[in-house]
């Protein structure tokens, strides 16, 4: 008796695309594809993993989040990405009610333990935002992505409810950042467009010009609010654009990060050493789940 890949990707807890690569690279014996549909035997075993070809991070990303497999990389970046970018800007879920948020899609609350409903918002957005920049891991960047990521985040908070925050859009109104002036708005068009001109130029890029582009993003100020989470999501998505091991900001680390931001044009050694220590723990990540990396120049190759 034979079934389906869908079936099969059931079964098995990948997803059906991966299922498919198991057939056309013959690996699972006596499957046969009749008028472009594959047919498996029902008693087919799933093939060992080999840690020596294993999928490039990006790949192993799109497969996860494709089948919504549990305990994966992907479900341990949804979360840490999620609950480290949203406490550096003042988030107060904690890492257990992050993590509730995105395996059940409900929250428990405590006996006289109110919680901001506009941090359960955000936090399910963001776990929509990280959707987005693992699948459009691979392509350039451009105001509409950006945009698109505001807009994924902010949806349906209550910023989102007032007449002069812009979901989607730049900043109506003058901001600061750590007592710093930013753009003004009426120039924050011609500086993204500057910004991302400047960076598509790029002969090659690499953890020093990935910063360089995060501190100027982070000074233009682009956006109402959500500048730094829209940021730490772009760092993440190019991070894998380019095979770079990614970096989670962790919310203990959140003073030397703002500190590497401000100081970056006299010191560009504070924000790449936190970078790297936080590029460490994600590393520790990736060989728990055996994708490889290689190191190269400042930073470390996928």
């Amino acid at each position: 008796m034979y079934t389906s890949v869908a079936q099969i990707a059931i079964k098995w807890g990948i997803s059906e695309r991966q299922v498919r690569d198991y057939c056309k690279s013959d690996r699972i014996p006596g499957a046969f594809c009749n008028g472009g549909v594959w047919n498996i035997p029902d008693d087919a075993e799933k093939p060992i993993r080999r840690a020596s070809k294993r999928s490039s991070l990006l790949k192993v990303l799109q497969d996860e989040m494709e089948s919504k497999t549990k305990g994966g990389i992907y479900h341990k970046t949804q979360i840490e990405l999620t609950y480290n970018s949203n406490h550096i800007e003042g988030s107060r879920l904690s890492h257990d009610q992050t993590r509730y948020i995105y395996e059940t899609n409900t929250i428990g609350f405590e006996k006289d333990k109110g919680i901001n409903v506009d941090d359960i918002i955000e936090t399910v957005n963001h776990f929509r935002c990280v959707d987005e920049i693992i699948k459009e891991g691979k392509k350039k960047l451009s105001e509409k992505l950006i945009k698109k990521l505001h807009y994924l985040l902010k949806f349906g908070t209550t910023d989102s409810r007032k007449s002069w925050f812009a979901v989607g859009e730049y900043k109506r109104l003058a901001n600061e950042v750590a007592d710093m002036e930013t753009t003004d708005p009426k120039d924050v068009s011609k500086e993204m467009k500057k910004l991302i001109k400047w960076y598509e130029e790029l002969d090659e890029v690499g953890l020093d010009e990935l910063l360089e582009f995060h501190v100027r993003f982070e000074r233009i100020h682009p956006f109402q609010d959500g500048n730094g989470r829209v940021g730490r999501l772009l760092l993440f998505k190019e991070c894998l654009r380019h095979n770079i091991v990614p970096f989670i900001y962790e919310d203990e680390l959140r003073f030397y990060y703002y500190r590497g931001l401000k100081e970056w044009d006299d010191e560009k050694g504070f924000l790449r050493d936190t970078s790297l220590t936080c590029q460490d723990r994600y590393k520790a990540y990736m060989d728990y789940f055996r994708i490889r990396y290689k190191s190269e120049k400042n930073s470390d190759e996928v």
